[in-house]
């Protein structure tokens, strides 16, 4: 698989090295040459040096046969225009996805219809989430956040009371998506039973997350 990755800072250095230690074929681009040089020393991957909106720097990427882009300059308003731009003239390239820095503006980027990664709202969740409560582990997050997968241990006052009491209160914010004891995880219904020391993954809002870090503290029934 080929990649290209636009803007050559501290992630799209990251990003494009991480990718081409994984195997894959990849084109860094970015209007200034030294920029280049943030990239790891042993990346043999290509680089293109110009301007991301230039129709003849799009093509020295060889574009056409690329499967996905990352657009990660310093610049909202030039990661939008960019990726709209690629979209646009290239509909083949099955993934484009944009930085969004600055969280004011991410509305602008979604009125391109981008598939956007914010690394400023994504971290400001991980802290607030590590505030709240450190005993529960996000093992995967969806978009910027908004949903991800939890995996929390069930403390001794809810043994032998079900999933259900658990999540009481947690409507339309939580999915129970396993319950693992002693090393064997199975799907839970809303019937199954809990034990002290089992394992709940679930996904979840952070709304959701915390009313169930709430319930878990309780420990009672409503």
């Amino acid at each position: 698989m080929k990649f290209v990755v636009i803007g050559c800072g501290r992630v799209g250095a990251e990003l494009a090295y991480r990718l081409y230690k994984n195997g894959y074929q990849v084109v860094v681009v970015d209007s200034n040459k030294d920029a280049f040089n943030r990239i790891h020393s042993d990346f043999h991957g290509r680089t293109v040096e110009g301007e991301a909106l230039s129709a003849d720097t799009l093509k020295r990427t060889d574009m056409d046969h690329a499967d996905g882009v990352a657009v990660v300059t310093n610049s909202d308003t030039m990661n939008a225009v960019i990726g709209h731009t690629i979209r646009m003239h290239y509909p083949q390239v099955k993934q484009v996805l944009v930085r969004n820095y600055d969280p004011a503006m991410r509305e602008m980027l979604e009125a391109f219809g981008l598939q956007i990664v914010s690394s400023t709202a994504w971290g400001a969740e991980r802290l607030q989430e590590l505030l709240i409560n450190a005993s529960f582990r996000a093992v995967f997050s969806a978009g910027n956040g908004e949903v991800e997968l939890y995996e929390m241990y069930i403390p001794d006052n809810w043994q032998d009371r079900s999933v259900s009491a658990l999540l009481d209160g947690c409507k339309n914010t939580i999915i129970v998506a396993a319950l693992t004891r002693a090393g064997r995880a199975e799907l839970a219904s809303p019937e199954s039973i809990l034990k002290s020391g089992d394992i709940l993954t679930v996904s979840a809002t952070l709304e959701g997350v915390t009313a169930l870090q709430a319930r878990l503290q309780e420990g009672t029934e409503a």
